[in-house]
């Protein structure tokens, strides 16, 4: 009983987590809305940069596949420091949320990209050649024969990226951003104990088990019917 009570006293203890959860909450609501836009943002910026690819013109498909290619290998913290502590040199400073907003966004565009680019080369070409024949013109073939049938083939992968990214919001505890774990390693620290951390690990829980259950419903509504 002892070893339990030392466990509870450490890992959850009720007076400080009275303390700090107010710290908590606050840095949770940092956390869910700027996985919100990381989101909206990077999602979108993938989605014009696969249709922007499918013109299939050389200088503008090079400069994708670079963007592409460089940001799925660096660190995602790597490119948060370069936007926080290296552009500040020439000129372009920034806030901790709009640097981690920004470096997030990028990462997640360049998966986006890639999954639904993959998804538009898995379609048979007859299909766009057979809209064209229509009277279809390119824009209406892509966003009402192609693109629907590409993100539903790029969704299980996609839906996992967006998890993944959005957990990447921790990153902006390295640049002081208030995000939850921010909070909870400074509570942390203040009290000397770790139970803040602890409710840090609940909130994450309660954030991203409903944003998981969600991917998994869409994933099976949208999935192929054969």
């Amino acid at each position: 009983m002892e070893s339990l009570d030392l466990f509870l006293q450490t890992f959850f203890n009720l007076e400080i987590a009275a303390r700090y959860w107010p710290d908590i909450l606050s840095g949770a609501g940092i956390t869910i809305g700027l996985s919100i836009v990381v989101t909206i943002t990077g999602l979108a910026l993938g989605l014009a940069l696969a249709l922007l690819r499918a013109l299939q013109r050389t200088w503008l498909s090079l400069p994708i596949i670079a963007f592409v290619d460089v940001m799925r290998a660096l660190p995602p913290l790597v490119i948060l420091i370069i936007f926080f502590f290296a552009f500040p040199l020439i000129g372009i400073s920034m806030s901790a949320f709009t640097a981690t907003w920004l470096s997030l966004s990028l990462v997640l565009a360049a998966y986006a990209e890639e999954s639904v680019w993959g998804g538009i080369l898995s379609l048979p070409r007859g299909q766009s050649e057979a809209a064209r024949s229509t009277g279809l013109t390119w824009w209406q073939t892509m966003t009402s024969v192609v693109l629907p049938q590409a993100v539903r083939i790029a969704l299980p992968p996609l839906t996992n990226r967006v998890i993944s990214v959005s957990k990447n919001v921790a990153l902006g505890s390295v640049v002081a951003l208030s995000e939850v774990l921010n909070n909870a390693q400074s509570a942390t620290s203040n009290a000397g104990n770790p139970t803040p951390l602890t409710m840090a690990a609940l909130a994450y829980l309660v954030i991203f088990i409903p944003v998981m259950f969600g991917a998994r419903r869409l994933e099976n509504r949208l999935q192929w019917r054969v």
